[in-house]
């Protein structure tokens, strides 16, 4: 009640799970303070001592740790709140509102329960519930490209509960929430197409409770600081990590791909790790994606040249390399010609993505063009699938002869 108001001047949301939060974690205050200060105390005579006191510390400490992480990961962990001191003194105003009215309510066991069970309901936003009170995710979904701001998170439908994961984007949370949303509980792979920070930097919230199968990467080890902290995160998760290979094709569920990119040997390389950018062709429900990671021009040309280009030709779905920035080789767009064009991009980013000379050169193609910042995340739907209305927008995507393809938004 005192800390709420002083919180929403400061930050403009009301945490909804701060007060549960704090109750689980309160009996682990007191060892983790005792202990923690016990190893200050007397490491500069007992080093040793200290460290079995600091180890005693860690186990409430990590407990704590845990309860923040989990509450923070909820869908319904908080409200956005007007800011500064007029939003501060709304919010206390509605607190005292809310008090008298609890003491009240307490009187009233049935009501009481009542209230809880609803503030479950939107604190859990339990992925059932919210498909049918939202329709999302849409039945029947292939492809999700995820809302996580200015970076990657693709899921690919793998089988009930289980989906592939294309990059992980800049945070854990907003990874995190997107599969639980999905409903995901088993991801049989994850490829992380290039290891800047926009792209792995999620990881701890793809491994967070869910049974991993692999990790798989490119084998250009840059940046190595995020390259080591991705083998870190797999080390901890007890999931294995090895490197993707031109011409490798697996399958998981209904999903059936073909890595075209990097080819073997020396990687051309002009803007760094982007052109080390694992590339996808993936196949799915008479659907054909194409995932290009952050490829640059020199590697899209010379994906171009190399074998695979023959599979290239008229794809449905694209996902546009690097977040539609401008650097894109028309020669590829055109030998894709998408008829569904996707951007992953961070609204009012200062990189510019997406570049409007991309979006025309898509556009003058023929593709539908839908991009996280503006539209939120991406649903897609392919052949077979049972029309149903979702959250946002949804949008048939036609082409004379080529297997049926919808989309559904879901809004910022």
């Amino acid at each position: 009640a005192v800390c709420a108001p002083v919180v929403a001047v400061l930050a403009a949301r009301v945490s909804l799970v701060a007060v549960p939060c704090n109750l689980l974690a309160e009996f682990a205050v007191a060892p983790a303070t005792v202990l923690g200060f016990a190893a200050l105390a007397v490491a500069p005579v007992a080093m040793p001592v200290a460290k079995a006191l600091a180890w005693g510390a860690s186990w409430p400490t990590e407990w704590i740790a845990g309860i923040a992480r989990t509450g923070a990961a909820l869908p319904g962990n908080g409200v956005d709140w007007p800011g500064g001191w007029r939003g501060g003194l709304v919010l206390a105003v509605v607190t005292v509102v809310l008090v008298l009215l609890g003491r009240r309510i307490v009187r009233h066991p049935w009501v009481v329960a009542a209230c809880a069970a609803l503030f479950f309901l939107v604190v859990v936003q339990p992925p059932p519930v919210t498909r049918v009170i939202t329709g999302w995710p849409p039945p029947g979904w292939r492809l999700v490209m995820c809302d996580v701001g200015q970076g990657d998170a693709t899921v690919l439908a793998a089988g009930d509960g289980a989906g592939v994961v294309v990059d992980a984007g800049p945070d854990p949370l907003s990874a995190d929430r997107c599969l639980r949303s999905l409903g995901i509980t088993r991801v049989p792979l994850v490829l992380l197409t290039h290891f800047h920070a926009d792209h792995v930097a999620g990881l701890p919230g793809v491994l967070r409770g869910r049974e991993v199968g692999e990790i798989q990467t490119t084998g250009f080890r840059e940046p190595p600081e995020q390259a080591d902290f991705v083998r870190r995160q797999a080390a901890v998760a007890r999931v294995p990590v090895v490197s993707a290979v031109a011409g490798e094709r697996r399958r998981a569920g209904p999903l059936d791909w073909q890595v075209l990119w990097p080819p073997a040997g020396p990687v051309p390389r002009p803007e760094g790790p982007n052109d080390a950018s694992v590339t996808l062709l993936v196949r799915t429900g008479g659907l054909t994606m194409l995932l290009l990671g952050d490829l640059e021009p020199p590697a899209q040309r010379a994906l171009l040249r190399s074998p695979a280009a023959a599979s290239l030709g008229s794809v449905d779905v694209l996902k546009v390399a690097h977040h539609g920035s401008a650097h894109q080789d028309p020669g590829l767009l055109r030998r894709a010609a998408p008829r569904l064009a996707l951007i992953s991009c961070g609204a009012d980013n200062s990189y510019g993505h997406p570049s409007p000379l991309t979006l025309a050169a898509l556009r003058a193609g023929g593709a539908q063009v839908l991009r996280t910042d503006t539209d939120g995340a991406v649903a897609v739907m392919g052949e077979g699938t049972e029309p149903r209305a979702g959250t946002g927008s949804r949008a048939g995507v036609g082409s004379r002869g080529a297997p049926r393809l919808e989309v559904v938004t879901r809004s910022p």
